[in-house]
C-alpha cells in the first residue's frame, strides 16, 4: 500500500463480494445473489461492477440504502436505471475513464464490456473499480489497468474463464498479492486445484480466503 493511504482491512465474502474498511468507513464491491443477505448491510458505499445476479442484487442494495440514509452506490447505467428512481440522488453512473471519491476512498474505473461467454451471446456492459490506486476489482472481465496493481482480486473460476487465462491474467497485471473471488462455483475439491496452479504459475502472492475472513492490505 502506499504511505499515503491508511491501512485497508479485506473481509472476503462469498463469491464476487468483498468489504474494504478504512478509517472507520465502509465500502462493498459486487453484493450479489450468492452473497450473504447481509453482505452490503453498513456500508457507507456500495460499487456494482455489471447487472448480472451474482453481481447484483437489488434486494441486498435496496437493504443497504435504507439502513444507511447516507450510503451511495456508484455503477453503470444498467444497474443505475434500476434503482436510481427510488434512491434520488443516492446512484451515481459511472464509466471508464471515470474517477470519483466514495467512503473516503479514491476510485478510478476501468474497462467497459463483459468477457465473452460465448460468441452467440452479446456481450454486456462491465466496470472494474481501482480503490487508491491500489486495489483492483476487474467484475467479469481481464481487464488490465494502465497502472501498476498491489491486489489484484481474482476471478478465479466463471463460465467465461480458464485457468490458462486467469494465470496469464495475473502475470500481465503484475500484482504484489492476488486474492480470489468469484470462487462460488468451485467445491471445496476443486479450490485447491485451482489454488496451485495460479500460485504456481501466477508470479505473485496468491492468497484464498474462506467467506467471511479478513486480512489487512
Amino acid at each position: 500500500m502506499s504511505d499515503t493511504h491508511s491501512s485497508i482491512e479485506l473481509t472476503k465474502k462469498s463469491h464476487a463480494c468483498v468489504r474494504l474498511e478504512k478509517d472507520g468507513r465502509t465500502l462493498v464491491l459486487d453484493p450479489g445473489a450468492f452473497s450473504e443477505d447481509d453482505a452490503a448491510l453498513g456500508a457507507d458505499a456500495v460499487l456494482v461492477t455489471h447487472e448480472h445476479p451474482d453481481h447484483f442484487s437489488e434486494p441486498h442494495l435496496r437493504a443497504a440504502l435504507e439502513a444507511n440514509p447516507a450510503a451511495e452506490i456508484w455503477t453503470l447505467r444498467s444497474v443505475a436505471e434500476q434503482l436510481s428512481a427510488a434512491f434520488p440522488g443516492r446512484v451515481h453512473t459511472v464509466g471508464h475513464g471515470d474517477t470519483f471519491s466514495a467512503a473516503g476512498f479514491d476510485v478510478q474505473v476501468h474497462g467497459e464490456l463483459h468477457a465473452v461467454i460465448h460468441p452467440d451471446l452479446p456481450r454486456i456492459t462491465n466496470v472494474g473499480f481501482l480503490l487508491d490506486g491500489a486495489v483492483f476489482h476487474p467484475g467479469d472481465a481481464l481487464t488490465v489497468p494502465d497502472q501498476p496493481v498491489e491486489t489484484l482480486l481474482v476471478p478465479v473460476m466463471a463460465p467465461w474463464n480458464k485457468v490458462s487465462e486467469v494465470i496469464d491474467y495475473v502475470r500481465e497485471v503484475k500484482p504484489r498479492h492476488a486474492y480470489d473471488i468469484h470462487d462460488a462455483l468451485l467445491t471445496d475439491l476443486a479450490l485447491p486445484l485451482y489454488g496451485q496452479h495460479i500460485g504456481n504459475l501466477g508470479a505473485t502472492n496468491h492468497h484464498h480466503l474462506a467467506p467471511g475472513a479478513s486480512t489487512r492490505l
